[in-house]
């Protein structure tokens, strides 16, 4: 199992779909025992959150975010925790919206000091 995602401070390589995550916003996560969890917010996210649970390198949670123009939205994702070479964490996402139709996949890296 790749090391543990506690504190660790994440953000999308690439933008998403106007309106949603991209590269300016950062998620900052939280892990104890099995649950894991994290807040998150920048670009047109105003606050979001997730919550689900490890097993493994897999990550299996649900989303939910508000934007700025007011509106909120929800999904599920699920993620593989990778280690790359430099000993940053990697996580490859495969997510889909339960409030709105559309899914697809995603890349958050950990972001240095």
């Amino acid at each position: 199992m790749a090391r543990s995602l506690d504190g660790l401070v994440l953000s999308p390589v690439a933008d998403q779909a106007p309106g949603q995550v991209g590269t300016r916003t950062r998620f900052t996560y939280h892990e104890e025992k099995w649950v894991i969890w994290a807040d998150y917010a920048g670009g047109d996210v105003v606050r979001g959150h997730l919550v689900g649970t490890r097993t493994g390198d897999r990550l299996d949670f649900r989303y939910v975010q508000l934007k700025h123009d007011g509106t909120t939205s929800s999904g599920h994702c699920v993620s593989i925790v990778v280690v790359l070479a430099d000993g940053r964490v990697r996580l490859e996402e495969h997510w889909e919206w339960e409030s709105q139709e559309g899914s697809g996949t995603s890349v958050v890296e950990e972001l240095t000091t």
